[in-house]
């Protein structure tokens, strides 16, 4: 058996043996550092270095979840993925619905955070039914190996806030000039009525569109206890 596999691996044209090895870094990378995910932080994603290449820097700070206001993860699942603590990678339901209703290609609506924890830090930005086959099995592989408080931690700390901002604390700073853990619901509202498009909503300066955003998820917070707490 280990000789076949050795030959399967250096067998073929230079070509078809320099993409047979770089489809299986492809598969066990993620895997591995997965593990690695659920201890240590995720020192750099897909989505930072490709725009660190187009210039946009990058200013991050992790912070843990204790570290960062209450009201930012509840704003965010209620903005993002109310049933955050109820599925398992990938809700299907929304994903059915994005798919087949109509629309020509899946929506943002069908991302679970755990889904954008996958794309953000393994895959690349865009909309393809190519990149959301991809985004499925590893989310769904992601939400198994790590804790909900983790798959949370881990998007707070990664996601994108403005151009090269990434993380609560770097985005608390910025837009707001005091550190994540001081996060008002109000500020954590803003901040989740940007994250559709960050680059043009801008948290700290809301537009009239993200104010009325905000306000919509600033209702949805409340009373909302039982959306978060798998993160307790």
């Amino acid at each position: 058996m280990r000789e076949k596999l050795k030959s399967f691996w250096s067998r073929g044209p230079r070509w078809l043996v320099w993409l047979k090895r770089c489809l299986a870094f492809a598969i066990v990378w993620p895997l591995i550092t997965t593990l690695l995910y659920a201890f240590v932080p995720v020192p750099i994603t897909n989505l930072m270095i490709v725009r660190l290449i187009a210039g946009h820097g990058l200013h991050k700070t992790w912070r843990s979840l204790d570290d960062i206001s209450e009201d930012l993860p509840r704003a965010v699942i209620a903005s993002e993925d109310q049933r955050f603590c109820a599925h398992h990678g990938v809700d299907w339901a929304q994903l059915m619905d994005a798919t087949h209703g109509g629309k020509k290609r899946p929506s943002r609506g069908a991302s679970t955070i755990s889904m954008q924890v996958a794309k953000n830090i393994y895959l690349w930005e865009g909309h393809s039914y190519i990149r959301k086959g991809l985004e499925i099995p590893l989310a769904i592989y992601m939400d198994a190996v790590l804790s909900k408080r983790r798959m949370m931690e881990i998007y707070l700390n990664i996601v994108e806030w403005a151009p090269g901002v990434y993380g609560a604390e770097a985005a608390a700073q910025l837009h707001f000039g005091k550190p994540a853990s001081r996060l008002n619901a109000a500020e954590s509202a803003l901040l989740a009525a940007s994250l559709p498009n960050p680059i043009k909503r801008i948290a700290g300066r809301p537009s009239p569109l993200v104010l009325v955003r905000a306000n919509h998820i600033r209702k949805n917070m409340v009373g909302t206890d039982f959306l978060v707490a798998c993160l307790k």
